[in-house]
Formats: structure tokens, sequence, C-alpha cells
């Protein structure tokens, strides 16, 4: 099997990579641009068994202004990739989002809960995971959320957990929103769920895979503090006073029921999250 990885060097993509190992073929900008279908000829050429389309525009508050350049990637990048897949027979894999629902439920979302975004970016991603349905015979979309790797997200200039770190070490006086409930995902329990699935190969269609358990991001944020025995200054406060361009839903946990079903376990997030901070070296093994 050859598994394509467009957005190889992203966040998620690299952990693609070094799970999928010798059977990866990753392909960073400079190869494969989603948004010119001419540019994706040589996955064509490479001809693999699997897609996995990690390309995407993640800046959310930005989409809000920039509504064009969101859609151009998340949604006409999918369709160009959803085309090219069915050229050459191989399993599409696209990568969705939480932010595709508005909030409104108040326990874990299933596959087959109804869409409904509040922000232009959970819009574009759903039209993407149309594109996806609706273009191609063979294909995966992979909902997720709330993620953080080593690589950092590049549109983002890194991820939550650094950013926690990084204003800590400078002291600086951190407020998190704290009614904001999710499951924060390590991109590399990511990777391995996404290539369980496909050893698994089961029906096409929608996968919800992220870290099991919720917390809201100030939950989030004082779990890092306390794996790292730092004492820091943090408040919690609403969304509302954070006031960002793009809203966000409130409640987006996503169930892990439907993979589960199928002998794909995933671990809890407290556990992601210290093996992460172990990898970057900010703890050791033993603590």
């Amino acid at each position: 099997m050859k598994v394509a990885i467009i957005g190889a060097n992203g966040q998620l993509g690299s952990d693609l990579v070094r799970v999928f190992g010798n059977i990866a073929i990753p392909l960073i900008h400079n190869d494969v641009d989603v948004t010119d279908e001419a540019s994706l000829k040589i996955i064509e050429d490479i001809k693999p068994d699997v897609i996995i389309n990690t390309a995407g525009y993640v800046r959310v508050d930005d989409a809000e202004f920039h509504p064009e350049d969101a859609f151009k990637v998340n949604a006409i990048g999918a369709l160009n990739v959803a085309r090219i897949s069915n050229k050459i027979n191989a399993i599409n894999v696209y990568i969705s989002t939480d932010y595709v629902f508005d909030g409104n439920k108040n326990e874990p979302y299933v596959e087959d809960d109804a869409p409904n975004p509040i922000n232009v970016y959970g819009a574009s991603k759903y039209l993407g995971e149309i594109f996806t349905k609706n273009y191609s015979k063979k294909y995966y979309i992979i909902r997720t959320a709330s993620l953080y790797g080593k690589a950092g997200a590049r549109g983002k200039g890194g991820n939550f957990v650094e950013t926690m770190i990084r204003k800590a070490k400078n002291n600086e006086e951190i407020k998190v929103v704290d009614d904001i409930i999710m499951s924060p995902t390590y991109t590399y329990n990511l990777a391995l769920g996404i290539k369980a699935l496909l050893e698994t190969m089961p029906e096409y269609g929608i996968y919800h895979i992220v870290n099991k358990g919720s917390c809201t991001w100030y939950q989030f944020a004082k779990e890092i503090f306390n794996m790292l025995d730092m004492d820091v200054n943090i408040y919690p406060i609403t969304s509302e006073e954070l006031n960002r361009p793009a809203r966000r839903p409130k409640y987006s946990v996503l169930s892990t029921k439907k993979i589960e079903k199928l002998g794909i376990k995933m671990r809890n997030w407290k556990d992601a999250l210290k093996s992460y901070l172990v990898e970057k070296g900010y703890i050791s093994k033993e603590v």
C-alpha cells in the first residue's frame, strides 16, 4: 500500500509520515497545491492507494474576513482531491473538524448528527465534507478537534500547549476561556487512529477520531501547568470576554463509539498530553 500525505510538513501531516513510515509518500505545498487542479498531476503519476488530505485553512478568526481563502482551500481543494482520487481509484481521506457543529448539544456528537456550522471556517470544512462524500467513490471523512502536535500548526504559529508554556515562562498573566468544552487531541494519537482505520477498512463514511474525554480550554491549560509543576497566574474568562471575531461552538465533544466498535481505542486526553510533554522533553518518563 502506498499512502500519499498532502501537507506532510504540517502538524498532523508530519505525524502521519512518522506513523505510516516507508509506505508514506510525503507531499508538501511546493509539491501539491490543492487549490490548483493541475498541480495534483503528481498524485496521478504516483498512483497511491490512499490520499490523506491534511491541507487546510485553519485560521478560524481570519476566515471571517477572508471567506474566499478558507473556501478555496477547505472546500474547492477537497473537490480537486476527490476528483483525482476517483481518477486513480484511490481512497480519499479528508480531515474535518468539530466546528461543523453548532455546539447546542450537551452530549458528545455522533457521526450522524446534523452539522450546522456557526463560523466561516466550519462552513468551509462542511462543504469540503460534502464534496468528499459526493465526488469520491471511496472515502473516509475524519472529524477531529483541538489539535496539538510536535510540529505545531504552521497556519497558527504553533499550538495551544506551546503558547501556554511560552506565556508562563514570560511570567505573563494568562486568561483562558472556561465555557467552551472540547476534546484536545494529540496529532500523533490521531495519526495512529487513522492508520488503524485504514488497516481495518470499515465501510466508507464519516468517523470521529479524538482523544477520549473532554475539558474546557481553561482546564486544559491548568492540566498543562500541573504536569509541568509550574506555578502560574491563570484566570478563567468567558468567550464573550475574549471577544474573538469568529463564534466557537460552546460544546463540541466528539463521540468515538463508532471507531471503538471497530476495536480502535483512543487514549484519554490527559495521558496523551503527558506523552506529548515527554516527547518534547518538558518532563521525564518517570513523572
